[in-house]
């Protein structure tokens, strides 16, 4: 068994105080991406696309499309978007629909 189990059972339960006081680990997590519509052209979309290892991005009707539901943070496509793009910050990601969960970011970069 884990070190961590043992060592839980031994000094009791251990939780934080969230959602009453935020967790200052989350200030760490990795985030999903956020972009900068002004920024984005088709070309820096395609570029991002291609790099995504789980198939969260697309281009879709003049629009890049970000499906939170693929997307595991692993923030290949901030590398190459660069001011484009940031970390979103948001990490509770809850959708009833997951049409919630895909984000659309139209192409208003210079052509």
């Amino acid at each position: 068994m884990a070190l961590w189990f043992w060592r839980g059972v031994r000094r009791g339960i251990v939780t934080t105080r969230y959602p009453a006081r935020a967790d200052g680990s989350a200030a760490t997590l990795p985030t999903p991406p956020a972009f900068d519509a002004s920024q984005l052209t088709p070309e820096l979309v395609q570029q991002m696309i291609d790099i995504c290892p789980s198939r969260a991005l697309e281009l879709a009707e003049g629009q890049l499309v970000l499906d939170l539901g693929r997307c595991t943070a692993c923030q290949r496509c901030l590398e190459v978007a660069g001011p484009a793009g940031h970390p979103s910050q948001q990490f509770e990601l809850a959708a009833r629909d997951l049409g919630q969960l895909r984000l659309c970011f139209p192409l208003e970069g210079p052509k």
